[in-house]
């Protein structure tokens, strides 16, 4: 039986989504959520186009999946995309916008700062445009010069050219406010609930038992704290293992300098991008799962973690601790000292580990339910076609009163 909006939005419109790499697929958090978006959004009635990127899988051709033109009943296109490090999302993202802006389309939404460039496109061709920023991309350390630069002007795109804007954190709410005086929407991110799947895969390929490692889990890439996290691993004193478990995203000579730091120590274990049955694994039986990143949107892999019962130790960055509330355990962004601590602690105390185990998963599946992000973002897509005011408002509300408490 279909599921109604919890809005009471029945009308069928018609979405392009664009920013993704490609749908389906897990080759970072913004493929997650416009598979998730889409998937929901067109079992409602709607009628939902990702146009996707050509080329290969970031992390290499053996992972590439069947070319499809249907997936769940979301309807796949591709853009003539240059598969070259630097222009393929801005080329994807040119030929995407020249799609949307042709196509029959009620709502167009780019996801990214970056993609956001060509808003303008199908906004001149009077196409209601919504952007998401996932972070604030310009920055990221992979980035040169230019391509930050670049980025940038996306941002602005988005500011002056989008219906509306949404954000994932609260942080980023202020920082468009404070620049541009620009209101966004804060509609976070999803989870869904996870059952917890027997070490099998792992045992096998990489001697990985339940809760006898800690797991890193996302892309290879300077900004999520890999190199700290290695070398205070190094220095802690634990038979339990490291695993790092993620593909390089146009940053092989960073995977490359990482394991060469953590050759010498036989407990850190390189797994390579991961996905399916063993993805679902290495979450299911981690001792802890760990994030130290230095810059964020509102990271997946993280809520994924959760949802899994997880105990968490995460730097204590904003996006993150917005996440996780008071069910993880925090250190100082950076820190390599502090974070060296941490881990210790925690490897020594089973009983701090365990007590939050048992509580993550319900606060988190609880609190970021993908349902109801798809129902506030169809909320919003209606508000703009139908030209209705205080939107925000509304779904500021409606999240508060999920969450059981006062909005402002």
């Amino acid at each position: 039986m279909k599921r109604e909006s919890s809005f009471g939005n029945t009308k069928s419109i018609k979405i392009a989504m664009l920013g993704q790499k490609r749908v389906p697929s897990r080759e970072g958090g913004i493929e997650v959520v416009v598979g998730e978006l889409s998937v929901r959004m067109a079992k409602l009635g709607n009628s939902v186009t990702c146009i996707n990127r050509m080329g290969h899988h970031v992390s290499g051709k053996k992972y590439d999946c069947e070319k499809m033109t249907d997936y769940k009943g979301v309807r796949l296109v591709s853009a003539f995309t240059i598969n070259r490090k630097g222009l393929a999302a801005l080329t994807a993202s040119f030929f995407g916008s020249i799609i949307a802006a042709f196509g029959t389309y009620n709502v167009v939404h780019f996801h990214a700062e970056g993609p956001a460039f060509m808003c303008w496109l199908p906004k001149l061709f009077r196409k209601k445009i919504v952007v998401t920023i996932h972070g604030l991309d310009y920055q990221r350390a992979k980035w040169g010069r230019l391509a930050s630069d670049y980025i940038m002007l996306g941002e602005k795109n988005a500011v002056r050219y989008a219906d509306q804007i949404i954000v994932l954190s609260r942080q980023v709410q202020e920082y468009f406010k404070q620049k541009y005086n620009r209101e966004t929407v804060y509609i976070p991110n999803g989870v869904n609930r996870h059952e917890k799947a027997p070490a099998d895969i792992i045992t096998s390929k990489y001697g990985l038992h339940k809760d006898e490692y800690i797991l890193f889990l996302g892309r290879l890439v300077p900004e999520k704290g890999i190199k700290n996290l290695i070398m205070a691993f190094k220095n802690i004193q634990t038979d339990k293992k490291l695993v790092i478990a993620g593909g390089s995203s146009d940053t092989a000579v960073f995977a490359k300098e990482l394991k060469e730091i953590a050759k010498d120590d036989s407990r850190i274990i390189f797994t390579g991008f991961v996905q399916n049955k063993e993805l679902e694994e290495l979450y299911s039986n981690a001792y802890i799962y760990t994030l130290p990143s230095d810059l964020e949107g509102m990271p997946l892999t993280l809520l994924e973690a959760m949802s899994y019962g997880n105990c968490c130790l995460i730097s204590n960055i904003p996006e993150c601790t917005e996440v996780a509330g008071n069910y993880a355990y925090t250190f100082k962004k950076g820190d390599i000292n502090d974070l060296q601590m941490k881990l210790q602690d925690l490897c020594n105390s089973k009983e701090k580990v365990f007590s939050m185990k048992n509580q993550t998963s319900d606060f988190v599946c609880i609190k970021y339910n993908w349902d109801n992000v798809v129902d506030q973002t169809l909320f919003l897509y209606h508000s703009i076609i139908e030209k209705k005011a205080d939107v925000a408002i509304a779904l500021d509300s409606s999240l508060a009163a999920r969450n059981g408490v006062k909005s402002a």
